[in-house]
C-alpha cells in the first residue's frame, strides 16, 4: 500500500471517529415534533423528498417550535419559525446564536474570508466597512449595467422565435442563468464576461456557474469537511484531498469532490487574476477622484483603500467577499427569477396585467421626455430610471410575493453556544403536551432557521398564506403598501407611519424586507438584497415587455404532456416531472413567443 493511501485511511479513520463520537453528545430537547423517519437522515430525507408542502406542514401542526431529527452529528434539532423567538435569534441575542463550524468551514474552505465564512469581530469589522457599499445610492448607480444585460437576454429569446409569431417551447433556465452570471460578474466583482453570447465558455464565469449545483449535492458531506478542517493542518488537509480525489477512486461521490476541487481551484485563480488587475489599477490612478467604479468591487475597493488603517481590511478578506458575491448573486437570483416567469406562465391574467403596467411606464416616460423612441411598439426600449422601476406596485408585487412564497435559500441554520430560553411569541407543545410560552435551549443544540415556515405563517399572512396573491401587496388605491417598520443591516429599525403588511396586532418578523425573513435580519442578513431586488425587477420587466410565456401544452411520443416540479434541495430546483421528463435535470420548458395586442390589459 502506497504511504499516501495509508495516510488517507489513517486521517479517514479519525475524522469517522470524530464525526459519530459527536453524534452521542447530543442533548434532549423538549419540545413536540414527529418521530425520526430514518435513523442515519434523520427528518431531513423526507424535508427534501416532502419538500414545501412538509416543511410548512410542520410549523402549522406543531407551532413556531418543533424538534426534529437532524442528519448525522447533528442529533436533535429546533425548527424555528416564531417571530419573537427569530428575533432573539438573529438580532438581539445573535452572539448567542452562530452560524455552525460546519457552515463557516466550508464556505471558507470554497470561498476564503468573505461574510459567510466569518464570525464574530472580524464579521463586524467587515460588515461596517461593506454596509455603505451597497447603499441605494450605489446599487442605482448599476442599473445601466442590468440594462443592457436584459436588452441583450430579451433580443436573443426574440430572435430564437418563430417568424409567425407562434409559440416555441424554450427551456429559460439556462438563459435566466447566464443573464445572472453576467449580471454578478459585470455589475457586482467588475469582470467582462459575457455567457449570453460567448460561443465558449471562459472557464472562471463557468466556475461560478457550477459552484452552486456542486454544493447542492454536498449537503451531507459538509460535516466531515468541518471536521477535517477544525481537526488537521493546511498539510494533512491537502494529502487527504490528494488521496480522496485520486483517479483509483470511482465512486460518484468521489468524482463530485474531484469536479469540487477543480472549481474551487478555476474560481480562486479567477479571483486573484481579477483582483490583482482591479488592485493595481486603483494604486496607480488618482485616489482623490471622485469618480466611482461603475461595479461593486471597485467601490468596495476604493472605500477600503480611503479607510484608516486600523478599518482596512486585508487583501485575501476583499478576496474571499469578491468569491462570497458573485456565489450568492447566481443561484438564488436564478431560482427566484425563473419561479417568477413560471408563475406568470402559470396565471397569464397577471402576465397581462404586469405587461400593461410597465407599457404605461415607458409610455410615460416617453412623453415626459418627448422620445417617441423609447416606446416603439414592435420593439419597445425599457430604459426606466431606476425609482421609476423600483416603485412599480405590480411588479414589486409579483417580486414581494414570490421572495415570501419561495426563498432562494429556504432554511439557516445557527448553533447555540450558551445554554438560554427562547421566549415565543405564539404557545407551542412539550414532548409530553404541555404548553410552553418559552423554551430551554441547551448549549450546542442547532437551530434550523425554517425562512420558508416564517413566511407563510398564517397567523401573520392569514388564511390565504400559502396562495400566490401579488395584489396583496396592494392598496386599494392600485399603490403598494409601505413597510411600516423596515430593520437595517444593524438591526437599527426605521419606522414609518403607515401599517406594514405581514404584521398583526403588532407581531413583526426581524427581516429586512418587508416583514418577511426571505433575505433573513440583522448582521447576517443578505449584505446585497437591493441589488437582488433591481436585477430581478429588471430582467423580468424587459422579458415580460417584449415575450408572452405558457405553460407546455403539446405532448410527446408517448402523450405525456411536461409538467414542471419544483425540488427543495439547498436551492429551488425545477425540473420535468416524470413521465415527460426525468425528474432530475434543471430545466423550466415553456412555450413562448413574441408579444401581441391581446397581450396587454387595455
Amino acid at each position: 500500500m502506497l504511504l499516501s493511501q495509508a495516510c488517507g485511511i489513517g486521517i479517514l479513520s479519525v475524522v469517522l471517529w470524530k464525526f459519530f463520537g459527536e453524534l452521542l453528545r447530543k442533548p434532549t430537547i423538549d419540545l413536540n415534533g414527529p418521530k425520526k423517519d430514518h435513523w442515519l437522515t434523520g427528518n431531513f430525507s423526507k424535508m427534501f423528498k416532502g419538500g414545501i408542502d412538509y416543511c410548512v406542514e410542520l410549523a402549522e401542526k406543531y407551532g413556531g417550535a418543533v424538534r426534529l431529527f437532524g442528519p448525522f452529528r447533528t442529533g436533535e434539532v429546533i425548527f424555528l419559525s416564531d417571530p419573537l423567538a427569530l428575533y432573539h435569534v438573529v438580532v438581539k441575542d445573535q452572539h448567542i446564536f452562530e452560524e455552525p463550524d460546519m457552515f463557516i468551514s466550508t464556505n471558507k474552505a470554497m470561498f476564503g474570508e468573505g461574510l459567510i465564512a466569518t464570525v464574530g469581530e472580524q464579521h463586524r469589522k467587515q460588515r461596517k466597512q461593506f454596509n455603505p457599499v451597497f447603499s441605494t445610492s450605489n446599487t442605482r448607480e448599476l442599473l445601466p449595467t442590468l440594462q443592457s444585460i436584459a436588452h441583450k437576454l430579451t433580443s436573443i429569446l426574440v430572435a430564437k422565435l418563430p417568424d409567425d409569431g407562434s409559440y416555441k417551447e424554450v427551456d429559460i433556465l439556462p438563459w435566466l442563468s447566464r443573464s445572472a452570471l453576467d449580471s454578478v460578474c459585470q455589475a457586482i466583482i467588475g469582470y467582462p464576461s459575457n455567457t449570453l453570447e460567448a460561443t465558449e465558455n471562459d472557464e472562471y464565469p463557468e466556475a461560478l456557474r457550477m459552484i452552486g449545483p456542486l454544493i447542492s449535492r454536498f449537503i451531507y458531506f459538509r460535516p466531515s469537511v468541518a471536521i477535517v478542517m477544525r481537526n488537521f493542518s493546511p498539510y494533512w488537509r491537502t494529502k487527504l484531498l490528494d488521496w480522496i480525489t485520486a483517479p483509483w477512486i470511482p465512486t460518484e461521490t468521489m468524482k463530485d469532490v474531484r469536479e469540487m476541487r477543480r472549481v474551487v481551484e478555476i474560481m480562486d485563480r479567477g479571483s486573484k487574476k481579477a483582483f490583482a488587475e482591479k488592485k493595481a489599477t486603483l494604486e496607480t490612478s488618482d485616489t482623490s477622484s471622485s469618480g466611482q467604479g461603475k461595479n461593486m468591487m471597485d467601490i468596495m475597493l476604493k472605500a477600503n483603500f480611503a479607510s484608516s488603517s486600523l478599518e482596512r481590511l486585508a487583501d485575501t478578506e476583499l478576496l474571499g467577499q469578491m468569491n462570497v458575491m458573485a456565489f450568492a448573486g447566481l443561484d438564488t437570483t436564478t431560482s427566484a427569477l425563473s419561479r417568477c416567469v413560471y408563475l406568470l406562465a402559470k396565471n397569464p391574467l397577471a402576465q397581462a396585467r404586469l405587461r400593461s403596467e410597465i407599457r404605461d411606464a415607458v409610455r410615460s416616460m416617453s412623453l415626459a421626455q418627448n422620445d417617441s423612441s423609447l416606446f416603439e411598439h414592435d420593439n419597445p426600449l425599457l430604459h426606466l430610471s431606476y425609482d421609476a422601476l423600483i416603485n412599480l406596485p405590480f411588479l414589486d408585487g409579483i417580486v414581494r410575493e414570490t421572495l415570501r412564497l419561495y426563498p432562494p435559500f429556504p432554511h439557516m441554520a445557527r448553533n447555540v453556544n450558551k445554554a438560554t430560553t427562547l421566549s415565543l411569541q405564539f404557545p407551542v407543545r412539550s414532548s409530553s403536551g404541555a404548553e410552553l410560552s418559552a423554551i430551554v435551549v441547551p448549549e450546542n443544540t442547532v437551530i434550523l432557521i425554517s425562512i420558508l415556515a416564517a413566511n407563510r405563517n398564517r397567523s401573520i399572512w392569514g388564511d390565504d398564506a400559502n396562495e400566490w396573491k401579488p395584489e396583496r401587496w396592494l392598496s386599494s388605491s392600485g399603490r403598494k403598501d409601505r413597510p411600516g417598520t423596515d430593520v437595517t443591516f444593524d438591526g437599527v429599525e426605521a419606522r414609518s407611519s403607515v401599517p406594514a403588511l405581514g404584521v398583526k396586532d403588532g407581531v413583526r418578523y426581524p427581516g429586512v424586507y418587508s416583514n418577511m425573513m426571505t433575505f433573513l435580519g440583522g448582521s447576517r442578513s443578505c449584505i446585497g438584497f437591493k441589488f437582488a431586488e433591481m436585477e430581478m425587477k429588471e430582467i423580468l420587466a424587459a422579458l415580460i415587455l417584449r415575450l408572452h410565456f405558457a405553460l407546455p401544452t403539446d405532448p410527446d411520443a408517448n402523450g405525456h404532456i411536461k409538467e414542471i416540479q419544483w425540488k427543495l434541495k439547498a436551492f429551488h430546483t425545477p425540473v420535468v416531472k416524470s413521465p415527460a421528463g426525468d425528474g432530475v435535470t434543471p430545466q423550466v420548458p415553456l412555450n413562448v413567443r413574441v408579444v401581441r395586442e391581446e397581450d396587454f390589459v387595455w
